[in-house]
Order: C-alpha cells, then sequence, then structure tokens
C-alpha cells in the first residue's frame, strides 16, 4: 500500500468516525426526554462516556487530519509551554486523557445497571484511572514523539488495561447472571477493543503498520456506542431496570 493511500484511507476513516461518534452522542441527548426515568441515570452515565470519548478523538483523529493538511504527521509542531509539540501528539495526549475518564464511567455504568456497590474491586479500578493520570504527566512520555517511546508506554498503558478488563469482567459476570443481551455484547465488544489495541501498545515501535489495528479498536467503541444506544433510547425491553439486582459488591 503506497503511502498516498495509506494516508487517504485514514482520512476517510477518521472523517467518517467522527461524524458517526458524534451523531450518536448527539441522538441520545435529543432523545433524553423519551428515556424511562428509572433508566435516566444509566442513560445519562452513556451520554457522558461517549461525549468524552468523542470529545478525546476530536483531538486524536482530527488533529491527525489538520497535520495531514498542513503538509504531513511529522510537521505540524508548536511550542506548549517552551516545550516542542506536535499536534499529532496532542492529539494523543487528549483521548489518553478522555479514555482514561471513559472506563472510570464505565465502572459507574456497571454499578448503575447492576445495582452493585463498588467494593474494593471497583474502586481499585477507579483508582488506576488517577494512577494513569499521573504516569502520563512525567517528560518521558515524549507526547511529542510520533510513535510513543517503550517502555513507558506500556507503564502508562498497564493501568488502563486492568481498568478496562476488570470492569469488562463484572459487566460479563453480572450480564450472563442476568441473562442481559446487551451488556454481554458489551462485554464482548470491550474484549475486541484490547485484542487489536495490544499488539498496538507492544509492538508498534518495531512495526508502525501495527497502528492500522486502532481502526478495528475503535469501531468496537461504536459498537458499544451503537449497543448502548439501542438498549436505552430505542424502547426495547433490555432498557427495563433489572428487577433482582442487589446492593452488594
Amino acid at each position: 500500500m503506497s503511502e498516498s493511500l495509506r494516508m487517504w484511507m485514514e482520512i476517510a476513516f477518521d472523517v467518517a468516525y467522527l461524524v458517526v461518534v458524534w451523531s450518536l452522542v448527539i441522538a441520545m441527548i435529543r432523545r433524553r426526554r423519551e428515556v424511562l426515568p428509572e433508566v435516566w441515570p444509566l442513560a445519562r452515565l452513556f451520554i457522558l462516556a461517549f461525549a468524552l470519548l468523542a470529545l478525546g478523538d476530536t483531538g486524536h483523529v482530527g488533529f491527525r487530519v489538520l497535520a495531514y493538511a498542513q503538509g504531513g504527521l511529522d510537521g505540524a509542531t508548536f511550542d506548549l509551554f517552551g516545550s516542542p509539540m506536535s499536534l499529532v501528539g496532542l492529539g494523543s495526549l487528549a483521548t489518553a486523557i478522555t479514555v482514561t475518564f471513559f472506563y472510570m464511567v464505565m465502572v459507574a455504568i456497571w454499578k448503575t445497571r447492576f445495582g452493585k456497590a463498588y467494593g474494593g474491586f471497583g474502586w481499585l479500578l477507579l483508582a488506576l484511572g488517577i494512577v494513569r493520570l499521573i504516569l502520563m504527566i512525567p517528560p518521558v512520555n515524549e507526547w511529542q514523539a510520533l510513535v510513543p517511546p517503550q517502555p513507558w508506554s506500556l507503564i502508562r498503558n498497564l493501568p488502563l488495561i486492568v481498568q478496562g478488563l476488570g470492569v469488562c469482567a463484572l459487566i460479563l459476570r453480572d450480564a450472563f447472571a442476568h441473562d442481559d443481551r446487551a451488556f454481554k455484547w458489551i462485554g464482548a465488544m470491550i474484549i475486541v477493543s484490547y485484542a487489536f489495541y495490544a499488539p498496538v501498545i507492544l509492538w508498534v515501535q518495531q512495526a508502525p503498520m501495527l497502528g492500522m489495528l486502532m481502526i478495528p479498536k475503535t469501531l468496537a467503541y461504536v459498537g458499544i456506542a451503537v449497543i448502548g444506544y439501542r438498549a436505552l433510547y430505542s424502547g426495547q425491553t433490555v432498557a427495563q431496570p433489572l428487577r433482582h439486582a442487589q446492593p452488594s459488591a
């Protein structure tokens, strides 16, 4: 695949993705009054989660498109508080922050959907989000770089991996216990997203083309948004609150 073709494929995907994800967020907001009052707390969390995701990805993929328009990914640089920064790096930092909050909200979504208390494990998953945000502060992160540095890229992503797979385990456990079809699929989509993300974290420095795996990873998040929208805003019975959820960990 030529570099030019790869660039235009990426631009087309980035623009289409932003249109789709923001359309879903706007649709959720516009239809919020149609949601049953007892389901509204859960629906509100879905709006928050995907508004965060859309906002961060607007910086991530949006800045990549802007960098291409300015001549290439490695050419769009500027000074940020006296340090060099690229548009791509700033976008990567933005999405790294928002995806961390996204999974913290997903913990709250699990708690709300299944009537659980956070418990020790739930609080641990929330704390891992704070740990990751702290790990993203040191200069060793090299946010201005087009390719994240190792081993720090792995270090700062480990809390996110545990956080995401941890909340996935909670969701799948309770979704199967309550035969919640929508949340079974949400858990499956989280697994799919990490299956494509893991090779990027581990080996993109050696094989830059692995970055293309971010496309199916991103589509998995779109899948979660679509599932949540259909479950909460389409009047399906899955949107009804669980009748047998117990407020225990």
